[in-house]
């Protein structure tokens, strides 16, 4: 039998266990959860580890998908100066010499006074009869063959009676041979004899040239500082300029290229080069009274002429044989034409300049005085487009469509090429 004490002592005994069961329950649930965020974070961490060790060795696919690589380009100084390194040896600066009469002091001025400003005059005069060599120009080129052969300006070598000297980028000189003169454009080609392995110029496609571009210039500035650089942009593109040599002489230059970079004298027959370091032009002028105005001939004019006198030992171009001048709106009104463009063909002012070359391709065509020359080939002759220089850019042999008004008709002849006499 249970007492009222043994049921005191059980009812005691069942709170106790109750107490720790729901202690041990709490204290459970309470480690467990901290065993569980512990583990969670390890894991994380964990794996955030793995996550930076990953991107450092191999991207994820979502980087992948935002990945932009990144492109170098040499920048213009690089460009430039790779340019210039890689055309040097092949820039040329040309010195004309001559005979002339020797001078002789006759006065000495015993105050040393400078001549401009001496009141006895210079004190010399010329020796009867005797004559001494004198550089007395310069100016600049480009060697396009292995074996020799140079590109400059007509005008720099226009002078029959003198000498002209190469001077090449090892200070080395040589005696130039003029080989050719190009009738129709300011380009002419020497030949020096300094074996067989010169450094040449690559020549571009000067048809592909874009305003803005940057070019540069390299040549024998002031006939005094070979090889002088500088850099520039292209300004215009087929410009037509007259040019003159100061001596009362001038010629039309028809599509050059302008550029602000520095064209002084004595680069004249100097590339011009884009930025890498290929022929693009040969600086040909600059404009008097003006800064930063240069001109160049594009080189596509001048391949011609260097493949020319490479095959055939000089420059062949072809002609038709007539006489004219350009047609203005002037002109029309002056004659009363029924054009404002074209090339009326015209007899010159002595005899013997006839309007059409006896037996010349024109003549054979049927033109005759007073024809008007509208087209060649579809191209209007307009002042962009002279008829000499469209002329020139076809070859002897060559078959022309010529659209002619003539006697108050439209018609259009077949003119075959022939070689410049």
């Amino acid at each position: 039998m249970i007492n009222q004490e043994n049921k005191d002592i059980m009812k005691t005994y069942k709170r106790f266990l109750i107490a720790v069961v729901i202690i041990t329950f709490i204290l459970s649930s309470f480690f467990g959860a901290l065993f569980g965020f512990m583990a969670g974070n390890l894991g994380q961490g964990k794996l955030a580890l793995n996550f930076l060790k990953k991107e450092k060795s191999q991207p994820t696919f979502q980087e992948d998908m935002n990945f932009e690589p990144k492109m170098t380009f040499p920048d213009e100084e690089s460009a430039v100066t790779a340019s210039v390194q890689k055309a040097s040896p092949a820039v040329v600066s040309i010195i004309v010499s001559k005979d002339i009469p020797k001078m002789q002091n006759f006065f000495s001025d015993p105050f040393g006074f400078d001549p401009f400003f001496n009141p006895f005059g210079s004190g010399q005069q010329p020796n009867q009869g005797e004559t001494e060599k004198q550089e007395i120009g310069g100016g600049s080129g480009f060697i396009v063959s292995k074996d020799g052969l140079i590109v400059t300006n007509k005008h720099v070598v226009s002078d029959q009676e003198a000498e002209y000297t190469v001077m090449t980028n090892d200070e080395k000189r040589h005696s130039a041979k003029v080989m050719a003169i190009d009738p129709t454009n300011d380009v002419a080609i020497l030949k020096i004899e300094a074996g067989n392995s010169l450094p040449i110029l690559e020549l571009a496609d000067s048809g592909n040239l874009k305003i803005g571009q940057t070019v540069i210039a390299i040549g024998n500035s002031l006939g005094e500082f070979r090889n002088t650089v500088s850099k520039g942009i292209i300004s215009g593109l087929k410009r037509n300029v007259t040019a003159g040599n100061g001596f009362g002489q001038a010629e039309t230059l028809s599509e050059v290229i302008q550029t602000d970079a520095a064209i002084n004298p004595g680069n004249s027959g100097g590339p011009l080069l884009n930025v890498s370091g290929q022929v693009i032009g040969v600086n040909v002028a600059m404009a008097q009274g003006a800064e930063n105005i240069g001109f160049a001939l594009p080189i596509n004019l001048v391949k011609k002429d260097i493949e020319s006198v490479k095959s055939k030992g000089k420059i062949v171009q072809p002609y038709i044989g007539v006489r004219y001048i350009p047609i203005t709106k002037e002109i029309q009104q002056q004659n009363s034409l029924s054009f404002d463009y074209g090339a009326l063909v015209l007899r010159g002012e002595r005899v013997t300049d006839f309007a059409v070359v006896p037996g010349s391709p024109a003549d054979k065509a049927g033109i005759v005085e007073n024809d008007i020359i509208l087209e060649i080939n579809g191209t209007k002759i307009d002042p962009s487009h002279q008829l000499s220089d469209q002329i020139s850019k076809f070859s002897v042999g060559d078959t022309i469509n010529l659209k002619v008004w003539s006697k108050g008709q439209e018609k259009t002849v077949q003119v075959k090429l022939e070689e410049r006499k």
